[in-house]
């Protein structure tokens, strides 16, 4: 269809309506025929013309046929059209008796018997029957099975092997064929054995025959002909026909003409007489005008080799069991068997040849995959190092940030802190020791770095005093009290006031340092607005002895981001 131009398109859609969907491919046979001239056309197929159709699907070769090959005789194309429907009004009431007597005797399981008289067929359809009506070649198998009481030889499960065979070892054929044969042979009750019919269509089996490289074998019959009933009995249970065709692996197809699928086949090998046996296989191609290089480099095509039609008795009529295995063993198994060996032998080195393409091909995939997965992870082991690299760099940059942070945190606190001490030594120490009256507290204070420091508090001074005097002596001597500040930012009162609201609003220890009684050994705990006086110990004076508190080391991200809550300190005795 692809190669088909739009007028033929439109000539063979014409003429499959006229004729009611007539086969495509006899269709285009012939309208090719006719120089795609509808009306040609049309007459040729209803039988109104003289030109018979050409059907181009086969190569016939009949260089095989000889005396076993029955050729029906040629009647003038014109004469026999005139006179056809004549001769088929006179048998019509033959055959709608000889329809009676096989459809009784079907229903009785009685073998139909030979009837001369009702062999005349003049009748042949333009059409088939739908093949729904009747289900094609696999009913027909069944039917066949039915009607002769044997089986398929192909559901015995028996493996094949031949003589003959492409594919099969010589030293097993004889006992192999003596077991078919045997198994051919009716049994002792009676069993017989059919050929072993694809079930497929005709096309299928064509594309088997030309794939395999094998024989094929097309039986074709009518029951309109009274010489079918007597081929399938005689010929198609033979034992020695059967284990031929079964033994030489050739494919068997059949049909009753009145399903479409035999119909089309009858039509596509111009079969006339039934019952009907041809035998196709690839053939090189013929065409004289060809050169002989041409034609040995053209592909082989599917040929028509022989044609067997008519009745199948005596034993040498043209359709009988001995004729065809005379004509299978003597004539065309051994000229076609070594071409299809070659095919055959060709096929499996191409095969061959593609397999070991496709392991290459696999192998080649494989590598290349391993190849492409090996990169893949090479690839993803430097990403990964490249990205736990740079990681390792941010993670650096931003530890150097927080411990840049934290010193400048640091540095700014003990900045605020030092100016706490210098504010404390201005506001709260100086002006507690300008306005002392009466009786002093004389306290000697021993300091962290070994000094001793003795100093007279008034009685009313407050434990906030003693602490804000030690937390004065951490002031280094390069600045002198004359730059202490007056006031800071965030100071809330003035005084011993302002510094106790500064240390109660610490989160954290504010001193930095523990007060402790010599004797007996005491810590003296900073409370605001207590009296020293309200010390038992200190009453009368006394001597303390001051120890810093080391506070415990603190990540650089706590110390920047100012998070003082629940601090801890590590103590250090300095004694």
């Amino acid at each position: 269809m692809d190669s088909l131009d739009a007028d033929q398109r439109r000539a063979l859609s014409q003429l499959r309506e006229i004729t009611e969907g007539t086969d495509e491919e006899v269709a285009m046979s012939v309208l090719s025929s006719v120089g795609w001239d509808v009306q040609k056309a049309a007459e040729l197929i209803f039988g109104t013309d003289s030109q018979p159709p050409r059907v181009e699907r086969f190569e016939v070769d009949d260089s095989l046929q000889g005396a076993d090959s029955f050729t029906p005789p040629q009647r003038p194309a014109t004469s026999y059209t005139l006179i056809r429907p004549i001769l088929s009004f006179l048998a019509f009431p033959l055959h709608v008796l000889s329809s009676m007597f096989r459809f009784i005797f079907g229903v009785l399981r009685i073998p139909i018997p030979h009837i001369p008289f009702i062999g005349v067929n003049f009748y042949r359809p333009l059409r088939p029957r739908r093949s729904t009506v009747r289900g094609g070649p696999d009913r027909w198998v069944r039917e066949l099975e039915e009607e002769t009481g044997a089986i398929s030889i192909g559901r015995s499960n028996l493996p094949r092997g031949t003589t003959t065979s492409l594919n099969t070892d010589p030293g097993q054929s004889s006992n192999l064929t003596s077991r078919i044969t045997g198994l051919a042979q009716p049994s002792e009750d009676g069993r017989k054995y059919l050929p072993d019919f694809t079930i497929s269509s005709y096309e299928d089996m064509l594309q088997r025959c030309q794939r395999e490289a094998k024989i094929g074998c097309v039986i074709l019959v009518s029951e309109e002909h009274d010489d079918v009933a007597e081929f399938k009995r005689s010929t198609l249970t033979d034992f020695k026909f059967v284990n031929t065709l079964y033994e030489n692996e050739i494919i068997v197809w059949g049909g009753d003409v009145r399903d479409r699928e035999a119909w089309n086949a009858a039509e596509k090998l111009q079969a006339t007489t039934y019952p009907f046996v041809a035998f196709v296989a690839l053939q090189p191609r013929r065409n004289p005008a060809a050169s002989s290089s041409s034609r040995a480099s053209s592909p082989p095509a599917l040929t028509v080799l022989s044609r067997h039609q008519g009745k199948s008795y005596p034993a040498s009529g043209p359709t009988s069991a001995q004729t065809l295995v005379d004509h299978l063993e003597r004539q065309l198994l051994p000229r076609v068997t070594p071409f299809l060996g070659r095919i055959a032998a060709a096929n499996r080195e191409r095969e061959h040849d593609r397999r070991l393409r496709e392991e290459q091909d696999r192998a080649f995939e494989d590598t290349a995959r391993r190849d492409k997965e090996r990169i893949e992870a090479k690839m993803a082991a430097e990403r990964a190092e490249r990205e736990a690299k740079r990681m390792a760099e941010e993670e650096a940059r931003l530890a150097e940030q927080r411990r840049a942070r934290a010193a400048e945190f640091a540095r700014q606190r003990e900045i605020e802190r030092m100016d706490w001490r210098r504010w404390t030594r201005r506001q709260v120490v100086n002006a507690q020791s300008s306005n002392a009256k009466g009786s002093n507290l004389r306290i000697a204070i021993r300091l962290p770095h070994g000094g001793r420091v003795v100093h007279s508090f008034p009685q009313s001074a407050s434990l906030t005093s003693l602490f804000a005097f030690i937390d004065t002596q951490f002031i280094p001597p390069n600045l002198p009290a004359s730059e202490d500040p007056i006031s800071l930012p965030g100071q809330i009162g003035t005084g011993e006031s302002a510094l106790e609201s500064r240390v109660s609003s610490q989160r954290e220890e504010y001193w930095g340092f523990r007060v402790a009684l010599v004797f007996p050994r005491k810590d003296i705990i900073w409370k605001p607005g207590q009296k020293l006086s309200d010390i038992p110990e200190l009453q009368g004076g006394g001597q303390v002895v001051v120890e810093p508190i080391i506070p415990e080391r603190r990540s650089p991200t706590h110390e920047a981001d100012g998070d003082d809550e629940d601090d801890g300190y590590q103590t250090e005795d300095s004694e």
